[in-house]
């Protein structure tokens, strides 16, 4: 490890602190429905919309009719994407003449970009047209990342109000996150990308002559467009297969620095905008707080391990770290950084091969999706995932002091706990019984390019990321076929959506509460005791749930690995 190496770390964690006020007050007025600098230009295109699709912004909702709308447009969305990919072949922008996407790969795709998760089977350049690349694909980026939001905001007006029967109108937050919010940032983001040296280009390829004088026939695309969604939206579908280890996604170490600060900046911001919501921005930093001692112990971890060499590159007398599976141009804390990032958000964008990871290097990028990706997390997704496991602390905090818990003036009852474990509770469910299926059926075993732990490791962490809605890959997963395809997308839609209908559930049972001042025997939620038990809790829940997989997985190959036993 170097000095370099740790001042990079150091660097991100102080722009991001930076940030966290200025993005946080920009989503609070966005939550409040306040008028911003932009309504004067978009203004008449947000009315516009309303008109268009009869939607009255002024009429709150329940709990359930924000829940009912929001899955009615999730699925008529992912349906719409289905058909145009099966569809592919007959449609324009198709300069390369790819046929349409097959039945279960097509549904996948949807399930995948309807759910954030941007899980990817295929190779995007050679399967996808630029039609499918932007109207199937990009647009869902925005979509998803604005719908997680949209639900952060539900929960936070669950919290903050007083005896209301509503959380807030689906239509209106989504509308104005993906106007005001994200479509702004992204319009300068892909400018500084094509300034950097990324395509944005509807022709489909370019010839070019190599030093050996061989004729290469480069893709092209739209690029620059897409990865802007794909980092601030924590989505992570790449434009091309390598995602952003390729030079037309991420050029320079400039740009990777970028794009990993654009993974983390709404999450970020969206700890502060709570903390302004329920009017004390203390529950906002203390919450901030939990998950940057949560996020620097996994990169220190993870930097630590690719800095070493492998045990075989031990025996064989090889110096320096593990550079397998990275590109030079970022180098080993490049590479270890972004996998931690991508992971901690719901990303899966990767500009390194997870699969040629040290075991434990690869252990910690696993291990960050099982926690939740409650870590900063996706867009919205990540703070009303951490505050399900503050209700939990909140709730053990209540029984050691012996009275009824509260959080920011709220009781949490039963009703409360119950939702949370059962929104927690979906994670397990999926990624531990979707892997006992794969390991213990043909078509499973199928998949993995490894025998032994390692590949028992990239089944696990298949199913991580389609749960936790993360979408990277270890990369040695043949995941292509109608079993993963299917038992994938199931992963997918239930890690979506069985954990936000509970969290809209919560928002709508705190909401109709009255608020409880804090007194003497109120266990304190800002200072340093609470921000450990929040750390405390969320280790905890992770570490009982997934250390028997783990062991199975990471952890064996490490032991055997050190021992010199190969598979």
């Amino acid at each position: 490890m170097t000095l370099a190496g740790w001042a990079l770390i150091a660097l991100f964690v102080a722009i991001l602190g930076l940030t966290a006020k200025p993005v946080g007050l920009w989503l609070f007025a966005l939550y409040e429905g306040r008028r911003t600098p932009l309504h004067a230009l978009l203004g008449p295109v947000e009315r516009g919309f309303y008109r268009l699709a009869g939607v009255d912004p002024a009429k709150e909702q329940s709990w359930r009719r924000y829940a009912l709308h929001m899955l009615l447009f999730q699925l008529a969305t992912a349906l719409l994407t289905y058909f145009l990919l099966r569809a592919q072949g007959m449609l324009p922008l198709n300069q390369r003449g790819l046929p349409g996407v097959g039945a279960d790969g097509a549904m996948n795709v949807a399930i995948s970009f309807v759910t954030n998760t941007n899980w990817q089977w295929y190779t995007g350049e050679s399967t996808l047209s630029n039609l499918s690349q932007m109207l199937a694909l990009a647009i869902h980026n925005f979509l998803s990342a604005a719908t997680g939001i949209a639900i952060a905001f539900a929960l936070f007006r669950g919290f903050a109000r007083r005896e209301s029967a509503t959380v807030g109108n689906f239509w209106a937050d989504m509308t104005r996150v993906t106007l005001y919010l994200l479509v702004p940032i992204c319009v300068v983001y892909a400018l500084y990308l094509v300034a950097a040296g990324v395509p944005q280009t509807f022709a489909a390829s370019i010839d070019a002559h190599t030093l050996e004088g061989a004729r290469q026939t480069l893709a092209l695309g739209p690029v620059a467009s897409q990865e802007a969604i794909k980092m601030l939206g924590t989505n992570g579908g790449g434009f091309f297969n390598a995602n952003s280890a390729h030079p037309f996604e991420n050029p320079t170490a400039m740009t990777n620095l970028v794009q990993m600060l654009s993974i983390f900046l709404i999450g970020v911001g969206l700890t502060y905008t709570f903390g302004k919501a329920v009017g004390d921005t203390r529950q906002g930093w203390a919450i901030l707080a939990a998950m940057t001692i949560l996020f620097l112990a996994g990169a220190a971890v993870a930097y630590a391990m690719e800095v070493h060499p492998t045990p075989l590159m031990h025996q064989l007398g090889l110096a320096g770290g593990n550079m397998e599976g990275k590109e030079v141009r970022f180098g080993i804390i490049g590479s270890a950084l972004f996998s931690v990032v991508t992971t901690a958000a719901s990303c899966g964008a990767v500009n390194a091969m997870h699969d040629s990871f040290t075991a434990l290097g690869g252990l910690i990028p696993m291990f960050n999706m099982e926690l939740g990706e409650v870590v900063v997390g996706g867009v919205g997704a990540g703070i009303y995932g951490f505050l399900l496991f503050a209700i939990l602390a909140v709730f053990v905090a209540g029984l050691m002091v012996g009275r009824t818990p509260e959080y920011v003036g709220k009781k949490i009852e039963a009703r409360e706990v119950k939702l949370a474990v059962l929104a927690i509770a979906v994670l397990p469910l999926m990624i531990l019984g979707g892997s006992a299926i794969a390991t213990v059926t043909q078509a499973g075993l199928a998949g993995p390019l490894n025998k032994g732990p390692h590949g028992f490791s990239e089944i696990l962490y298949a199913f991580s990321s389609a749960t936790a809605n993360n979408g990277s890959a270890f990369a040695g997963l043949t995941a292509g076929t109608p079993f993963y395809n299917a038992l994938l997308g199931i992963a997918m839609w239930i890690g979506r959506f069985f954990i936000i209908v509970p969290v809209l559930a919560i928002a709508g049972s705190l909401a109709a509460k009255k608020h409880t001042p804090a007194g003497a025997g109120s266990f304190p939620t800002t200072g340093g005791l609470w921000v450990g038990l929040l750390v405390g809790i969320i280790l905890i829940i992770g570490g009982l749930t997934f250390l028997p997989g783990l062991a199975l997985g990471p952890i064996a190959d490490h032991l055997t690995a050190a021992a010199g036993q190969l598979f």
